[in-house]
């Protein structure tokens, strides 16, 4: 029997602490052997708590930290690549290292330390595909967290979207407001890999021996509540996921990227339509589960990140 291979996270992060202690302590859980944290705004409170767990290696990303890297770079998706850089190239006390976001959480069938040793040796990274957390609604029981799945096929998740997504769906690739392209794990001590956000380079070459990891999915909380939505939605709107110059999502018709999709709602009808689109894209309605239930798109689980938090992180779980 192949032994389990052991795996790890690398994050850049800027969360209140109650959030990274729950990415944590979900992740530890998991069987996580290191977590290699980068925080991206000064937080001694919070690199204490974690500091203090013998799995996690935590870094504060302060001046002196930048002013050994030529500067910290303006645009966080840099820092982030960066940082992920930093941790492959330290001493390997993992196999494996995802490259993952706090509001990101591996949602595997079976342990991934067996899914990962059962690839073969020239496999160098392994593509896990996102889930997008629901708001509850009332197509979900107390407790649990209703997520939508897209098909890998293009024609059939555009089907798909329209579909589950009457008014929108044309715009959004799959219903999603965030990446469909995954995250990846890849094998640690490959010196000179370029680590992005989606994607490795070694060499030259692009993601060298990528496979499906098709027993894990990524649940992504990218708006997993109104209040949630809003909080972001300017930020995204100018620097983040939905800034002006991203291509449209859907590569066909007169579908608008987000950016000008959320302008043009806005322009319309305000706040309110914001929120009606909210409703009808983000929210785990009864219809909406219907829905992606008939299409096969549908995932729920039940994640007890209080109790996870609490038993991980007894001394900052309050």
């Amino acid at each position: 029997m192949t032994a389990a291979a052991s795996w790890g996270i690398v994050s850049t992060i800027k969360a209140p602490l109650p959030a990274i202690l729950d990415f944590a302590a979900w992740h530890l859980e998991l069987g996580a052997q290191r977590l290699y944290l980068y925080l991206d705004d000064p937080a001694p409170d919070t690199q204490a708590v974690l500091a203090a767990h013998p799995k996690i290696r935590v870094q504060h990303t302060d001046a002196a930290w930048w002013a050994k890297r030529n500067g910290r770079p303006d645009k966080h998706q840099v820092r982030q690549c960066k940082n992920a850089r930093h941790a492959n190239n330290r001493k390997p006390e993992v196999d494996w290292l995802a490259h993952i976001d706090v509001d990101e959480f591996l949602l595997p069938q079976t342990p991934l330390g067996a899914q990962l040793a059962a690839l073969a040796p020239d496999t160098l990274c392994a593509r896990v595909r996102p889930v997008e957390a629901l708001a509850a609604g009332s197509g979900t029981a107390e407790g649990e967290t209703a997520f939508k799945a897209f098909h890998l096929d293009q024609k059939q998740r555009q089907q798909a979207a329209q579909a589950c997504f009457p008014t929108w769906g044309r715009h959004l690739s799959g219903g999603f407001l965030s990446h469909v392209a995954g995250k990846l794990f890849f094998r640690t001590g490959l010196g000179g890999l370029d680590i992005k956000i989606h994607n490795v380079t070694l060499d030259g070459v692009q993601n060298p021996g990528q496979v499906e990891l098709t027993g894990v999915e990524l649940g992504h909380f990218h708006s997993s509540s109104w209040d949630h939505f809003i909080a972001g939605y300017r930020f995204r709107l100018e620097r983040g996921s939905y800034r002006a110059e991203l291509k449209p999502q859907v590569r066909q018709g007169d579908a608008l990227n987000l950016h000008d999709l959320f302008r043009t709602i806005e322009a319309e009808a305000g706040e309110d339509g914001l929120r009606a689109f909210f409703d009808e894209v983000c929210t785990a309605s009864a219809p909406l589960c219907d829905r992606l239930e008939r299409h096969g798109l549908l995932r729920r689980h039940r994640m007890d990140l209080a109790a996870l938090r609490a038993r991980h992180f007894p001394q900052g779980a309050a």
